[in-house]
Order: structure tokens, then C-alpha cells, then sequence
């Protein structure tokens, strides 16, 4: 059996280009926006529900690249007949 193709990691890094600087300006914008005295308490809770949904983003685009190519190394299915059966 043949193993499905792989995603050049630089594709995949490519494509998460943009969300992975939104995820860390949004980090940067959390502890920025902490108080003073309170820079870990104030921005942890935040830090961790964007890490949570980068990470959950970051997981679905790798499979669903994986996916696609995977869907692209297929074979293109055999053209329907003109409907009559054999025999006909």
C-alpha cells in the first residue's frame, strides 16, 4: 500500500503566515494591556484562549491540507455511461 503524498512544511508554514502574526500580536496586545504589578495574572486567562484557538486552527489547516493533496493524488473517477444498462 502506498502512503498518501505529504505537505512541504514550508507550504504549510506559507499558509499559516498570517494567522500565526495575528495569534502573536494578539499575545503581545494581552500582556501590553495588563496592569501594571499584574502583567502574568492579567493577561494569562487571554494568552491561553488565543494559544487555544491558534492551536485549533493550526491542526485543522494541516489536515485539511493533508487532506486535499491526499484527495488530489487520486485517480479521476471513470465517466457515468449513457445510462443504458448491458444488455440493452
Amino acid at each position: 500500500m502506498s502512503q498518501s503524498p505529504k505537505v512541504p512544511r514550508e507550504e504549510y508554514l506559507e499558509q499559516m503566515k498570517s494567522e500565526m502574526e495575528v495569534y502573536l500580536a494578539s499575545v503581545m496586545d494581552a500582556v501590553n494591556q495588563a496592569a501594571d504589578g499584574e502583567w502574568v495574572a492579567g493577561s494569562e486567562e487571554r494568552v491561553r484562549d488565543l494559544s487555544a484557538e491558534f492551536r485549533r486552527q493550526a491542526f485543522e489547516r494541516a489536515l485539511q491540507m493533508r487532506v486535499d493533496r491526499a484527495e488530489a493524488s487520486f485517480p479521476p473517477s471513470a465517466q457515468p455511461g449513457d445510462g443504458q444498462t448491458a444488455g440493452q
